[in-house]
């Protein structure tokens, strides 16, 4: 038997991240994933946004969060020779005098994040404002594509990739130990995704299926310096290419592209964008959400062999480079996790 600290079941955002501080904290890994895409990554925009909704407030702790984020993927891009964060601020064009109005009575109230741009006369050879801009600042770009690439050729480097399909009937566990084909660890931590929908384990808790659509499309000559917003999002990604949604969908039947969000897409950039486009891509993908919109974090509170760490949903840009971090602390040092994340809050409803 091939003998590792911990075994992590999944290579997204927290099982990468999950990894590389576990790594850097000495500890012996095996990360089993068949292929570093996976639903929730393919719709990822990988924009961290200081503020959500329509009343423009705040998201949960961003204080904290958005900086740490921001340290991480220094930290790791540096690691792996990439650049893998970038500030990118968001343009919001009002679409109504509605919309206008409710930036204007938040801007004296969020004074950090919100503010009017200098060179609105300068986006009208791009776009027509219609009801004016607004800016959000700062906001931030991670380019999840060149981030899960390479740090899956570290893994493999190092031995600790097994490049497969987890199979849980191929897993015995037990209190003081995990086997899994010829490794065993001390403990078995799943990052997987919608695939933690179907655990058996944690399929009790709150999560909630959320379907996204994002379209590829080519737009020469609209600068790559900010991400514009009115209604959809076109976030630069490279050679004139913008991802542009994506949908919260929270009702649906299947995971294929849909010709209503094209139809949306294409009427939206026709009535607002001046410049010529061409879609190159339609794709669809599930996320993994939750009703509470607080990740799972920690250990199953009767099997202390399992952990978790998933349901970050719509903010797993943010989130997963923080909770991934306090998970490593709590295995290695017993540092507690955030309360409000920790598996322990649904201890009655796992010990069914």
């Amino acid at each position: 038997m091939q003998e590792v600290d911990y075994i992590i079941v999944g290579q997204g955002l927290c099982g990468s991240f999950l990894s590389w501080n576990l790594l850097r904290a000495g500890k012996k890994v095996l990360v089993i994933d068949q292929s570093f895409t996976n639903t929730a990554t393919k719709i990822a925009s990988g924009v961290i946004n200081p503020v959500t909704g329509r009343r423009i407030v705040r998201t949960w702790e961003i204080e904290t969060f958005m900086p740490f984020a921001v340290s991480a993927y220094t930290q790791l891009g540096n690691e792996l020779g990439i650049d893998l964060i970038k500030q990118c601020n968001i343009l919001d064009f009002h679409a109504t005098p509605q919309m206008k109005l409710a930036f204007e009575e938040r801007l004296p109230l969020e004074t950090t994040y919100l503010r009017i741009p200098n060179n609105t006369s300068e986006l009208e050879q791009y776009f027509n404002p219609m009801f004016g801009v607004g800016e959000i600042n700062p906001c931030w770009l991670i380019d999840l594509h060149a981030m899960l690439i390479g740090w899956r050729k570290k893994l493999t480097a190092q031995n600790a990739l097994l490049a497969e399909n987890f199979n849980l009937t191929n897993c015995t566990i037990t209190e003081n130990h995990v086997t899994y084909q010829s490794f065993v660890a001390k403990k078995i931590i799943f990052c997987d995704g919608t695939a933690g929908f179907n655990n058996p384990y944690f399929s009790l808790l709150p999560y909630s299926r959320n379907k996204g659509e994002v379209i590829f499309a080519e737009i020469k000559d609209l600068p790559p310096t900010h991400i514009y917003k009115q209604g959809i999002n076109l976030v630069p990604w490279k050679d004139n290419l913008y991802r542009i949604g994506s949908t919260y969908d929270w009702n649906f039947t299947n995971l294929d592209p849909t010709p209503a969000f094209l139809e949306k897409v294409t009427n939206q950039l026709n009535h607002w964008l001046k410049l010529p486009y061409k879609i190159i891509d339609h794709l669809a993908g599930e996320r993994p959400t939750n009703l509470e919109r607080r990740p799972f974090v920690g250990l199953h509170p009767i099997h202390h062999s399992i952990g978790i760490i998933n349901g970050m949903g719509t903010k797993g840009c943010s989130l997963a480079p923080y909770f991934s971090n306090q998970l490593t602390q709590f295995l290695v040092n017993g540092t507690p996790i955030h309360p409000l994340a920790d598996t322990e809050r649904f201890r009655k409803i796992l010990s069914r």
